[in-house]
């Protein structure tokens, strides 16, 4: 019986999105966002990578009706070949998480080559719109038809944007692949797991959710506790010093 616990077995995925100047980079379009979304065992860890780019080119106004990104708005972010390391390190080897791969890997290993980093292989990319259409085939398998499917809100989503569409396909990409149940299954099913001599793997969350609670909240819940007397369970948890 082994019980995982240790950060080395953990499985590290990255969800990733992009917005364009417009549908081919063999025609002179631009990378000028890229979103991506760290997982972890499934789970999003918090960490993520965010950059907009100069594309040293005009927004045509089709590719600006879809993103809302303007010449304005880009002219004083970085070039691609500014941050391309930073974003090579934040990918690491990870397996990428990507719906219609194609199209991004087309333009991210565009943007690459100019910057003279090596291209990314399509052998490390997970092509959620493959997977959707395989689940569901013959159903509408955009990103939003799939958010309705599993009942995730994207009402926030009026324009697209390159991280917000990279946390919903983290969601979506759980769904489609069924870990959410899995996760819950073995969360349930621990103790009988256990008894039957499986292995189990325990997911912890890396980044610990920061408390609620303020200064003031956790002197009174002291103050209370303290007029529960010495035999109170609660002074086995919270030390009143």
């Amino acid at each position: 019986m082994v019980i995982r616990n240790d950060p080395a077995d953990a499985m590290r995925e990255i969800v990733l999105d992009t917005e364009t100047t417009g549908l081919d980079p063999f025609q002179g379009h631009r990378l000028v966002e890229i979103g991506c979304v760290e997982l972890i065992n499934r789970i999003p860890s918090g960490q993520t990578f965010h950059r907009y780019f100069n594309p040293e080119r005009g927004m045509p106004a089709e590719a600006l009706a879809i993103h809302g990104l303007t010449d304005e708005f880009l002219k004083d972010k970085f070039f691609f070949a500014e941050a391309a390391d930073e974003l090579v390190a934040f990918l690491g080897d990870a397996p990428l998480v990507i719906h219609n791969a194609a199209f991004d890997i087309g333009f991210l290993n565009a943007e690459l080559e100019r910057a003279g980093r090596p291209a990314i292989g399509r052998e490390r990319v997970i092509d959620t719109l493959l997977l959707a259409r395989r689940k569901h085939p013959g159903g509408p398998n955009r990103l939003d038809d799939l958010c309705a499917r599993y009942a995730i809100d994207n009402s926030h989503r009026t324009k697209h944007g390159a991280l917000l569409d990279a946390e919903l396909l983290a969601e979506v990409y759980v769904e489609l692949i069924g870990a959410r149940q899995a996760q819950l299954v073995l969360s349930q099913a621990a103790t009988p797991g256990l008894a039957l001599g499986r292995s189990i793997v325990v997911l912890r969350r890396p980044v610990p959710f920061a408390s609620r609670l303020t200064a003031e909240e956790r002197a009174a819940h002291r103050r209370f506790i303290a007029t529960l007397g010495e035999g109170a369970i609660w002074r086995n948890y919270v030390s009143l010093d």
